[in-house]
C-alpha cells in the first residue's frame, strides 16, 4: 500500500515536472545566425543603409535637382561638405547637393538590386525545380538551353537590350533579371533532383497528386534555404551589374542617378581636387556589398552548418 502511495506521488511530481519544448530547424538557423557577429554586424549595416535610403529625403535641406547658384562654377572652394550651407556631403560639379543625390542614388541601386534578383530567383528556382522533377528528356532540354544562354556575353546583351529599347529603369529590371536566373536554375535543379526522391514526394506522387502541385507544395518550400542564401548573394551582384551600367553611361539617366552614375561624376571632377564628389557614393556602394556579402555568409552556414 506505502509503495503504492509513493509510485502515485512520484507519477504525480512527474506530471508537474516541466516539459522540454523541442526548437524548430528555423530557429535554430536565426540562433546560429546571430551568433556570427559579422553576419550580425552586416545585417545591421543594411537596415542603417535602408533607413538613410528611407528618410534621408527628409534631413536634407536641398532637393536633389535644386541648384545651389552661390557654389555653381565653385565646387573647389565652395562647395566641400558644410553644415552651415547645408551640403551635409558637399554639392555636385552643378551645384546639387550630394547629400540628397546619394540617397536617390541609394534608392535606385537598391531598388534595382532588390527587383533584379527577385526576378532572377523567382524565374531561376520554378525553371530549375520543374526541369530537376521531370527529368529525363525535358530536363535535358531545358539545361542544354540554360547553357546556350549562358554562352552568350551577359554584359553585351545587357548593353545591347538598353541600346535597342531605350535606356530606363525599367530596361534595367527586365535586362538585369532575365539574364541573371541561369545560375539560380542550375542550383535550384541540383536541389530538386536529391529531393525529389523523397519519401514524402514519393507518397504525394502515389496518391495522384500533380506534378505542379507538388513542385509547389512539395519541392519549392525545401528549396527556400538554398533560394535564401543565393538570394543575398545575388542582390550585390545586381548592385555592382548595375553601377558598371551607369558608370559606363547606359544605366540610369538624369535627373535620376545611382551609384555608378555618382561615382563616374566623382572621378570625372578628380582633377579639381573634389574627393568628396567620389568618396560619399563609393563609401556606401563598398560598406553595403560587404554587408550582403556578410549576411550571404552567415546565412550559409546558420542554415546549412555542415557545410562550413
Amino acid at each position: 500500500m506505502i509503495f503504492g502511495r509513493r509510485t502515485a506521488k512520484s507519477l504525480e511530481n512527474a506530471d508537474l515536472a516541466p516539459t522540454i519544448e523541442g526548437r524548430s530547424l528555423w530557429a535554430d538557423a536565426r540562433i546560429r545566425f546571430f551568433r556570427n557577429r559579422a553576419a550580425v554586424a552586416g545585417l545591421v549595416v543594411l537596415i542603417l543603409v535602408a533607413l538613410f535610403a528611407a528618410f534621408g529625403a527628409y534631413v536634407a535641406p536641398w532637393s536633389n535637382e535644386e541648384v545651389d547658384w552661390s557654389v555653381l562654377g565653385q565646387v573647389d572652394t565652395m562647395g566641400r561638405p558644410s553644415l552651415a550651407s547645408g551640403h551635409y556631403f558637399g554639392t555636385d560639379e552643378l551645384g546639387r547637393d550630394l547629400f540628397a543625390r546619394t540617397v536617390q542614388g541609394t534608392q535606385i541601386s537598391l531598388m534595382v538590386g532588390l527587383i533584379a534578383a527577385f526576378i532572377a530567383v523567382i524565374v531561376g528556382t520554378i525553371y530549375g525545380a520543374t526541369a530537376g522533377y521531370y527529368g529525363g528528356r525535358i530536363d535535358n532540354f531545358m539545361m542544354r538551353l540554360v547553357d546556350v544562354f549562358m554562352s552568350v556575353p551577359y554584359m553585351f546583351v545587357l548593353i545591347l537590350l538598353l541600346v535597342i529599347f531605350g535606356r530606363s529603369i525599367l530596361m534595367l529590371f527586365v535586362g538585369i533579371g532575365l539574364i541573371s536566373w541561369l545560375d539560380m536554375a542550375r542550383i535550384a535543379r541540383g536541389q530538386t533532383l536529391s529531393i525529389k526522391n523523397k519519401e514524402f514526394v514519393e507518397a504525394a506522387h502515389a496518391i495522384g497528386v500533380r506534378p505542379s502541385t507538388i513542385i509547389r507544395r512539395h519541392i519549392v518550400p525545401n528549396l527556400l534555404g538554398v533560394v535564401i542564401v543565393y538570394a543575398t548573394l545575388l542582390v550585390p551582384n545586381m548592385i555592382i551589374y548595375e553601377s558598371f551600367i551607369s558608370f559606363l553611361g547606359l544605366g540610369v539617366q538624369e535627373p535620376n542617378t545611382s551609384w555608378g552614375a555618382l561615382i563616374s561624376e566623382g572621378a570625372s571632377q578628380l582633377q579639381y581636387g573634389t574627393l568628396w564628389m567620389l568618396l560619399f557614393p563609393l563609401f556606401f556602394f563598398v560598406i553595403t556589398l560587404f554587408a550582403f556579402f556578410f549576411v550571404g555568409d552567415g546565412l550559409r552556414d546558420a542554415l546549412d552548418p555542415k557545410d562550413r
